[in-house]
């Protein structure tokens, strides 16, 4: 089992590719600028690329949240970006990355975390709770 409190873990390979697995979460913003103050309609054709990636995500009032290896998720937001730069428009991006090697089901498994840490009242050491998400690396456990 992978130890969350441990600063480095073993870099997984995919058996797919080959190629070693950096499992990421990001948080993604991308929106363009100087179309008024209604964006919804932009953004949502960001997501949208997003949402037809495969790759597991989420949206919230701020970010969309996307999970899998470097490269497919930074591909993933570049297509998306490019769903409305492609068109002309100026677009902002802004990106946050959780770079976890080794992990895997982390879009979901550091919600739970914290919820179980709340309820059980002991907002303390992660490593106390004994929840680990799906911690199997892509060569072990099928990917979500």
């Amino acid at each position: 089992m992978i130890d969350r409190n441990k600063e480095r873990q073993a870099v997984p390979t995919d058996p797919k590719t080959g190629k070693p697995y950096i499992n990421t979460v990001a948080a993604v913003a991308i929106a363009p600028s100087g179309v008024g103050a209604e964006l919804s309609g932009y953004v949502a054709q960001a997501v949208g690329v997003i949402r037809d990636s495969g790759l597991p995500n989420e949206t919230n009032a701020m970010f969309t949240n996307i999970e899998g290896d470097l490269d497919e998720v930074l591909r993933v937001v570049r297509d998306a970006t490019m769903a409305l730069a492609g068109k002309g428009y100026r677009t902002g991006v802004s990106l946050k990355l959780d770079i976890r090697p080794g992990f895997s089901g982390q879009i979901h498994a550091k919600a739970k975390l914290v919820d179980h840490l709340l309820n059980d009242g002991d907002a303390g050491d992660a490593a106390d709770a004994g929840i680990h998400g799906n911690d199997a690396a892509p060569d072990t456990a099928a990917r979500a």
